[in-house]
This record gives C-alpha cells, sequence and structure tokens, in this order.
C-alpha cells in the first residue's frame, strides 16, 4: 500500500514542475503570441529583451504569489511592468494589490489593464477585471468629480497637483474628507473639505473671483457739492434779506423823522416790523447756510475714494448629476458639495 501509493504522488508532483513554467510562460506570452498578426499598441517600442525579461520577472512574481508572499509578489510584478506595460500584467498586479487590503492602487492597475479597450484581455479575464472595479467602486472606495471653468486655475485634491482648468476630472478616492484646492495668481484661493462614503460620488464646480483692490466715495460725487452749493445759496439769500431789511428799516426812520402826522403811525410801525422780521429772517439764512456750507466741506472731504479688496465670491457650487464609470452609467444618489 505505501509503495502504490507514493509513486503517483511522486509522478504528480514531477508533473507540476514540469508543466508550471509552461504554464506560467504561457500566461504572459499567450497574449504576445495571439497579437503577432495584429498587435496591440502596448507591443509598440518594446523589444523582445525587455519583453523577455518582463516575463521572466512574471514568473517570479506569480511563483511569489502562490506562496502568499504578496509583497515580494508586489515587487516583481511592478518591475516587470516597468520593463513592459501589458494588460495582463496589469490584472495580476490588481489581483495582489486587492489581497493586500489596498484598494485604491488595485482599482488604478485594474483601469490600466482595461486602457486599450475590449481585445486586451481575454473575455473571461476583461469580465473578472470590470467586476472587480466594480466591487471596489461600490464597497471600498468613493468618487471626487470636479470641474474649473478659470483658464490657468491649479486644482489641487489634498495638496496634491490634480488637473489645470479649464476642464472637469473625476478621481476614485479613498472614504473620508478630502480637500479641494483651486488657485491662480490675481485670485482668492478656494479652499473646501469633502467628505464622501464608500460607494457615492462627490460633484461639484469650483468658482474663483479676483482678488483685487479698487476706490470708491462714500456717496455719490454729487451729494457734497450739492449740499456745498445749497448752502452757497442759503447764505446769499440770508444777505439779500439782511440788506433789504436794513434799506427798509432807514425808509422808515427816515419817514418817521421828516414829520409823519399821527395817523400813519401805524402804517410805518407795521413797516417796522417787517423789516425786523426781515432782518431776522435774513440772519436764520445766513446762519442756516453758513452751517451747510461747512457741512458740504465736511462731506466733500469725506467722500475722497477709499480702497478697498473685493469680496471673495468664489466657492463651490452644488451640483447633481447622474453617476458614470467604466463599468456603464447609472443613476444613484451621492453626496454633492
Amino acid at each position: 500500500m505505501t509503495t502504490t501509493h507514493k509513486r503517483p504522488v511522486r509522478f504528480a508532483l514531477s508533473t507540476a514542475q514540469l508543466l508550471l513554467p509552461i504554464a506560467l510562460a504561457g500566461l504572459c506570452a499567450g497574449p504576445a503570441r495571439a497579437q503577432e498578426a495584429a498587435p496591440g499598441p502596448w507591443h509598440e517600442g518594446v523589444s523582445e529583451e525587455r519583453k523577455q525579461r518582463a516575463q521572466a520577472l512574471f514568473e517570479e512574481a506569480r511563483e511569489l504569489h502562490r506562496r502568499a508572499m504578496l509583497a515580494e509578489a508586489r515587487a516583481k510584478y511592478e518591475e516587470a511592468l516597468a520593463a513592459w506595460e501589458q494588460p495582463e500584467l496589469r490584472l495580476y498586479l490588481g489581483r495582489v494589490l486587492r489581497l493586500m487590503g489596498l484598494p485604491l492602487p488595485a482599482h488604478e492597475s485594474l483601469r490600466l489593464a482595461l486602457r486599450w479597450g475590449p481585445g486586451s484581455l481575454g473575455a473571461e479575464k476583461e469580465q473578472e477585471a470590470r467586476a472587480a472595479m466594480r466591487a471596489l467602486a461600490e464597497r471600498e472606495l468613493a468618487a471626487i468629480r470636479i470641474r474649473c471653468d478659470e483658464p490657468g486655475a491649479v486644482v489641487l485634491m489634498d495638496g496634491q497637483p490634480w488637473f489645470i482648468g479649464p476642464g472637469a476630472e473625476r478621481r476614485m478616492v479613498l472614504p473620508g474628507e478630502h480637500v479641494i484646492t483651486a488657485k491662480k495668481n490675481g485670485y482668492f484661493t478656494v479652499v473646501e473639505p469633502v467628505l464622501v462614503v464608500a460607494g457615492k460620488e462627490a460633484s461639484g464646480r469650483v468658482a474663483l473671483s479676483a482678488d483685487t483692490v479698487v476706490s470708491r466715495p462714500w456717496w455719490a460725487t454729487w451729494i457734497p457739492w450739492a449740499t456745498l452749493g445749497a448752502g452757497a445759496a442759503m447764505g446769499i439769500a440770508g444777505g439779500a434779506l439782511m440788506w433789504h431789511a436794513d434799506t427798509d428799516h432807514e425808509d422808515v426812520h427816515q419817514r418817521l423823522r421828516d414829520g409823519c402826522v399821527p395817523t400813519c403811525e401805524a402804517f410805518d410801525r407795521d413797516a417796522y416790523d417787517r423789516s425786523v422780521l426781515e432782518n431776522r429772517l435774513g440772519i436764520g439764512a445766513l446762519v442756516a447756510g453758513g452751517a451747510t456750507v461747512i457741512t458740504g466741506t465736511v462731506l466733500l472731504f469725506m467722500n475722497r475714494p477709499e480702497a478697498y479688496r473685493t469680496p471673495d465670491r468664489g466657492g463651490v457650487k452644488i451640483e447633481l448629476r447622474p453617476a458614470a464609470s467604466l463599468e456603464g452609467a447609472m443613476l444613484s444618489g451621492r453626496v454633492v458639495f
């Protein structure tokens, strides 16, 4: 019994050891052979020497992957991709990154595996990559979409450059708080914290306002000048009344000195009283006119143009749009800011 059991085991191990290099080589070299008739864009500018080096590194990475040495496998996959940017290498790197609990780099690697469009991967592997991206987006990642229409404005996410306006960009992020910053010389800087949760998308439009210094008077220019003119007019009117009152007063006195009979005394007293009233009105108009002239002068002095900074009217305007992704279009509830 012992002999009959050991021989099949040894035979199976030997066969696996014999076929493993062939199978591993086929994983990487297979697509290359399939594309000989119509090579994909990932073949352009890549020498056979680099492809062979990528294949050798891929085999090492697969072995490390099978032994659950994920960090070492990741390093080998990345080294292979440095030699040759190939769709299947990206897919395998995405698998390792998911197993390591790194959803964001895993999603990016899977996205790069699909960037050449249908046919870059086999049907099953393409379906696997899309399903994995969808699962990551719905359960472990969130998305932020920003639009900025200001030419030359630099948009940053979490302090790192993102894109330059005008334009719109969408990025997958880890759930939690992120900070969107937009800045441009001569404009107020916009800083907006954004809180997103897994499976949701926050979207917004950044608007910048010019940071300039302008000058303007406190009141319309005509107001102090009109006040000054009104005061001058009142002063002139008061002076004229006083002059007229003095003239009437002198007339009354002259007639009284000339021997007015008693029957005209009432008439002359009325004329005298009227001259006194005119004199008082003239004095009042002169005083009011002087005060108005002083007020107009003060207003004119205070109404000198004053420099100030324009207010910051920038920020992020809230918008709600249908969500869209590489996996297709859909309508969903999203967190917006």
